[in-house]
């Protein structure tokens, strides 16, 4: 099943000739490492154990999160969202000039 932004997208079960499986899944794993390293990093890691690299029939990388408790998914909906809030304040900060 694919949203209208085509992020959620079938598993790869059947594979296509001429479909490149192999590079969306390269950087579906390099998300997910990158992902890990930084749940990892707040601590996280065992909240989030269905973490893995996926690819679709179309040989796009997914990145599943996997089941996580509640708790876990509000947690780290804050964390993007103060993510977020803290980019925002940036760019609405002046550039403080270097001399």
């Amino acid at each position: 099943m694919t949203d209208r932004r085509e992020v959620i997208a079938p598993r790869a079960e059947n594979l296509t000739a001429g479909v490149s499986y192999v590079r969306g899944w390269g950087e579906a794993r390099r998300g997910s490492d990158r992902l890990a390293a930084q749940l990892a990093a707040l601590g996280l890691e065992a909240d989030f154990p269905g973490l893995t690299a996926d690819v679709s029939v179309r040989g796009d990388g997914l990145v599943r999160l996997g089941t996580v408790r509640p708790e876990a998914a509000l947690l780290l909906a804050r964390l993007i969202r103060a993510g977020l809030e803290a980019r925002d304040y940036e760019a609405r900060s002046p550039a403080t000039p270097l001399h």
